[in-house]
C-alpha cells in the first residue's frame, strides 16, 4: 500500500472489477468506545486502518484502556463505566470529529478533568453542538469560542431529554453515551432520521437502547460485556467505486462484504435515479448490522436533485455523488449548509476543485450545482486536507480528456490509505 501525496488520475473510459472496502469508519469508533465502557475483552475484526479510527484507539490507550493491534484486528480490554484513568497529557483526536464529540460524552462523567486537542482542520469545527447537551447534563468544558481544544471537566450528570436543531448522530451518540452514566433515563429526539450505529452497537454490547421513532432513549448504570465483532465494510468509502462505475458508461464494479445499514444506504437509491443499474445482494447480519454485496452497472447518464430532505442521510456520500455529473449529466444539492464545517468547506473546496478540472460548477449558500458538459478537460484539483474532496476528485477525473493532478491526495489515509492501488487496479 503505497501513500501519496500527489495523485496523477489518467482518464478511463470505464472501471471493472470486484473490491472489498475496509472497515465502517463509523461503526469502528462506536464499538472501540462501547468496549472500552464494557467489562471484558472485545475482539474487532477487520477494524477501519484509517487515521481517524486510530485516533479514536490512541485516545482510550491515554485514558489506560489496554488495546492490542495486529494488523485490521484490535483487542481491547474493557474497563467499565467508570474505570477509565485519568490522562497524563492531552488526548489527541487527530482530524476525527467523531472521536472528539463522541469522547466528549464519555469524559464529561468521569471524576477528572481531561483535555481534548485535535489538528488545525478539527480545531475549526464547532463544538457547541456537543457542549450544550453535555452541559445540560450538568458538565462543563472549557473551549476556545466553541471550538477544540476542550477541556472537560467531569462531573456528576442527570439525566435530560434533548432535541437538537441539526440532525447529527456524533451529537446523538454523545449524549447516548453520557446518558450511560446518569442516575435515570436520557433521550434524544432527532429533528430528522440519522445513521442509527450506535444503537445497534449498544444491543452488542449488551446495553439496552430503546427506539421509538426518531427518539432513542437509554437508561443509566447499565454494564456492557466485552464481545467478538467483525466489522463490516465500509459503505461511504463503497460510494465512490459506485459513483465511479454509475458516470462511466459500460462500467461494472462488485464490492463485497459492505455494509446495508439501511440509514446508510440512500445512495442506492440516488444511482438509480441518475440511471444506473444497482444490484444488492444482502447475505448476514452481524451485531444487528447488515452486510452483502453491491453490484453498479453504468449505463444512462441523468440528472439529480437532492432535497434538504435527503442530505442528512447522504451527508458523507454528498462529494461522491458530484462526481456522477463529470462525464454528463447534471447534480444539484440543496440544503447541505452543514458541508461547510466539515474536514474542508466542502461547498467552496469542491466547486473550485472541479472547476480547476473543467467541470462547470456554481456554488449556493447551502450547495452547489455541477453540469457535465460530455469531456471535461482535466487539470489540478486541491484535496483542502480532506480525504472525501481527494477522492471524489479522483473519481471525477476519470471522465477527462487528459491526466489530471490531485494534490493532498495523502488526505485519504484518514478513511481510506489504499484508495488510490484501489482505483489503479479497477482502471487497469
Amino acid at each position: 500500500m503505497s501513500v501519496v501525496t500527489t495523485a496523477t488520475i489518467t482518464p478511463a473510459p470505464r472501471v471493472q472489477g470486484r473490491l472489498s472496502v475496509p472497515g465502517d469508519k463509523s461503526i469502528s469508533h462506536r464499538y472501540a468506545l462501547l468496549a472500552a465502557l464494557s467489562e471484558g475483552r472485545s475482539e474487532l475484526s477487520n477494524y477501519a486502518p484509517g487515521a481517524d479510527c486510530q485516533s479514536t484507539l490512541t485516545c482510550l490507550s491515554g485514558l489506560g484502556v489496554a488495546i492490542e493491534r495486529r494488523g485490521t484486528t484490535v483487542t481491547i480490554e474493557g474497563r467499565g463505566l467508570r474505570g477509565f484513568r485519568s490522562p497524563d497529557a492531552p488526548l489527541d483526536a487527530g482530524n476525527s470529529g467523531t472521536t472528539m464529540r463522541m469522547l466528549a460524552g464519555i469524559l464529561a462523567a468521569q471524576p477528572f478533568t481531561s483535555v481534548v486537542i485535535g489538528d488545525e482542520s478539527l480545531s475549526r469545527r464547532p463544538m457547541r453542538r456537543v457542549m450544550e447537551p453535555l452541559g445540560l447534563m450538568g458538565a462543563r468544558i472549557d473551549a476556545v469560542d466553541g471550538h477544540a481544544p476542550l477541556t472537560i471537566h467531569g462531573s456528576t450528570l442527570h439525566p435530560i431529554h434533548y432535541t437538537p436543531t441539526v440532525p447529527s448522530a456524533q451529537v446523538k451518540s454523545a449524549v447516548i453515551l453520557a446518558g450511560l452514566h446518569t442516575e435515570g433515563t436520557t433521550a434524544v429526539t432527532e429533528p430528522a432520521q440519522t445513521r442509527d450505529h450506535t444503537e445497534r452497537a449498544l444491543a452488542a454490547f449488551g446495553f439496552e437502547a430503546i427506539v421509538d421513532g426518531l427518539t432513542v432513549s437509554v437508561r443509566g448504570g447499565q454494564r456492557g460485556r466485552g464481545q467478538t465483532l467483525p466489522v463490516p465494510g465500509d459503505f461511504s468509502s463503497a460510494a465512490f467505486w459506485m459513483v465511479a462505475a454509475a458516470s462511466l458508461p459500460g462500467s461494472s464494479v462488485t464490492i463485497e462484504g459492505v455494509g446495508l445499514n439501511p440509514s446508510r444506504t440512500a445512495l442506492i437509491d440516488v444511482l438509480r435515479r441518475f440511471g444506473a443499474r444497482v444490484d444488492v445482494h444482502p447475505e448476514s447480519v452481524a451485531a444487528g448490522e447488515p452486510l452483502g454485496t453491491i453490484v453498479v452497472t453504468g449505463d444512462t447518464l441523468g440528472s439529480l436533485e437532492i432535497a434538504p430532505a435527503e442530505v442528512p442521510g447522504l451527508i458523507d456520500e454528498l462529494p461522491a455523488i458530484s462526481a456522477l455529473a463529470a462525464r454528463g449529466g447534471q447534480v444539484t444539492i440543496h440544503g447541505a449548509g452543514e458541508l461547510r464545517v466539515k474536514e474542508s468547506d466542502r461547498i467552496s473546496t469542491l466547486v473550485t476543485g472541479f472547476r480547476n478540472l473543467g467541470i462547470t460548477a456554481e456554488e449556493h449558500g447551502d450547495g452547489y450545482t455541477v453540469r457535465g458538459g460530455g469531456t471535461p478537460r482535466g487539470g489540478v484539483a486541491h484535496a483542502g486536507g480532506d480525504h472525501r474532496m481527494a477522492m471524489a476528485f479522483a473519481v471525477a477525473a476519470l471522465s477527462a480528456q487528459s491526466p489530471s493532478v490531485i494534490e493532498g491526495a495523502e488526505a485519504v489515509v484518514i478513511s481510506y490509505p489504499g484508495f488510490f492501488d484501489t482505483l489503479q487496479r479497477l482502471v487497469a
